[in-house]
């Protein structure tokens, strides 16, 4: 059990499109970004707030992520719904955000693509892509 919980990819979409406020803060890479693509909230007429968790290639938390979402994001009682690939560091960093007192967190559970399928293939079987959300690529 977890201290933040787990939304669905759609339970996020809709709360974005809802009437309070909400944002989905992608924690991914650049290269993730670029490459594997980022969610389109463009529906919403919003998008997602890209800021990297941890920095390829080493990987290691990026200790301006807080100072920079909270830069983004002034209002502590905005609902974060934190996005990575599969879920895991989107929780990291939506408990770096419940520490700072950011009242509404959450993280999108199987994250963008979800957990690899039978062939090792990621975006099938769960996750933001999984569920047919909106999403593109640059």
């Amino acid at each position: 059990m977890t201290d933040i919980p787990d939304v669905r990819p759609a339970e996020a979409m809709e709360a974005v499109n809802g009437s309070a406020p909400a944002m989905v803060v992608d924690v991914r890479t650049r290269a993730e970004w670029a490459y594997v693509g980022i969610v389109d909230l463009s529906a919403a007429s919003t998008q997602p707030v890209l800021i990297e968790w941890q920095t390829f290639p080493d990987m290691t938390v990026d200790p301006a992520f807080g100072d920079a979402l909270a830069h983004a994001c002034p209002d502590k009682e905005t609902a974060l719904y934190f996005l990575c690939r599969s879920g895991a560091r989107s929780l990291a960093a939506a408990r770096e955000m419940a520490g700072r007192g950011y009242a509404k967190v959450f993280n999108i559970a199987d994250g963008f693509e979800g957990p690899p399928d039978e062939l090792g293939h990621r975006g099938h079987v769960a996750g933001w892509k999984a569920e047919g959300l909106p999403w593109r690529q640059s």
